[in-house]
């Protein structure tokens, strides 16, 4: 069987190049191919109206979109394992090739693609990007905690699609200050790229030490014009001034409602500054200050007890659980402060925090967008009640013993 992949050698040709080395089956890239020539040739539109690469010529018929590229190419020999040994195992790996598309390469492209030129750079659409960026690995990071492949014992069509589409990003934003958040994440990456049949394809993989810089948007320099042409300009068209007003024109977005909340007396980047610079006396510096900026008008303290610590039987899966939460968590830091505490000296951990929220409630924004929320119960911490206020400040200070067990760790967001 002779198959012939139409396209120039990219991340999405490598996803079916890598299957069919672990397949054991031979496809060939097309001799000679020029992209935006050979693509709108009246051959190619057979193999895909749409023009898109890559496209795949088989004896039945042509395959275009290379996620279903790749999947020919890993069924066509079907003693192997890259799609599982069981149904629940190729159910998980469709999961991880769609958590790949529509999680991280969807996001990336949108982050990347502007930088370098190909899309209308703006500011708050790139922060949207990143944060849906790191909400994405750091779920893959908590997944990867314990395994070396995404699913089962060896490599599956999932890991071949899920680094192909990392390793561009790899050369190009995923800086290692930027990875380095994810560190299981990162492991399994340089495993994968290291794999024989992975590196044979896509060779050496170099992380970049920069992100490109966003593209200076050039305005059109107004050409000298004779006299004559200036009387005949419409002078009240500042056409040159309008170029700002285009790039502008996305800015107006949707304040955040607690940005709009009466002001508050309390200042959270006070409390945050307080509490990290307290490093002596803390019951009567650091405690007394925050009680002392507490405004419960403007503020609200929830305590919250992770619904599942039965499951919490290996100590370093529940610290990463809990680091992958405060990550995600990201999106509000501007209004919020946290302290999470994982207690116990044997399993199973319990896993308990205290949050300080802008706001009365808990923000609906952080309820709907973070999806550890809803693994947590969350109580509203009753200032009436002394014991609680009690039990706010030890989960501050990381007072041990805590609930008369041991912390075995203890983390903050600020």
């Amino acid at each position: 069987m002779v198959l012939i992949i139409h396209s120039e050698l990219n991340k999405n040709v490598c996803k079916a190049l890598i299957a069919a080395e672990y397949v054991g089956v031979e496809v060939k890239m097309a001799e000679n191919f020029q992209m935006g020539k050979s693509n709108k040739s009246p051959e190619f539109l057979k193999l895909n109206p749409l023009g898109k690469v890559p496209a795949l010529e088989t004896p039945e018929g042509p395959i275009f979109e290379s996620n279903a590229i790749a999947r020919y190419v890993a069924r066509l020999k079907p003693e192997n394992t890259l799609f599982g040994s069981s149904p629940i195992e190729y159910g998980q790996i469709e999961q991880w090739i769609d958590f790949s598309a529509l999680e991280l390469d969807a996001n990336m492209r949108a982050w990347v693609f502007p930088r370098l030129g190909y899309a209308t750079y703006i500011k708050s659409a790139e922060e949207s990007y990143i944060s849906g960026v790191k909400r994405g690995l750091g779920a893959l990071n908590t997944h990867l905690a314990s395994r070396t492949f995404l699913v089962g014992d060896s490599v599956t069509l999932a890991d071949i699609i899920m680094t192909c589409n990392l390793a561009f990003k790899f050369k190009v934003v995923l800086t290692k200050s930027f990875t380095s958040e994810f560190p299981h994440f990162e492991r399994y990456f340089w495993t994968m790229v290291n794999q024989p049949k992975f590196s044979k394809i896509i060779g050496e993989i170099q992380q970049t030490e920069t992100v490109p810089p966003i593209p200076s948007a050039k305005k059109p320099e107004a050409k000298p014009k004779s006299e004559p042409k200036k009387e005949e300009a419409p002078k009240p068209k500042p056409e040159p001034e309008a170029a700002p007003e285009e790039e502008e024109a996305p800015k107006p977005k949707a304040k955040n409602p607690l940005d709009l909340l009466p002001p508050s007396p309390m200042v959270l980047d006070d409390w945050k500054r307080l509490y990290s610079n307290t490093k002596t006396n803390f019951r009567e510096v650091a405690i007394k200050g925050f009680w002392d900026m507490y405004d419960p008008e403007g503020y609200s303290l929830w305590f919250c007890n992770y619904k599942y610590n039965d499951e919490n039987t290996v100590s370093f899966v529940t610290m990463n659980k809990v680091g992958g939460f405060l990550q995600r968590m990201d999106l509000a830091r501007k209004y919020a402060f946290g302290k999470m505490l994982i207690i116990g000296n044997e399993p199973p951990f319990k896993v308990k925090g205290l949050w300080l929220f802008r706001g009365t409630e808990i923000p609906k924004f952080v309820m709907d967008e973070c999806y550890d929320m809803e693994l947590y119960e969350w109580t509203k911490v009753d200032l009436s009640d002394e014991a609680q206020k009690e039990r706010v400040n030890q989960m501050i200070e990381d007072f041990e013993p805590f609930e008369g067990e041991a912390l075995l760790d203890a983390k903050c967001f600020k």
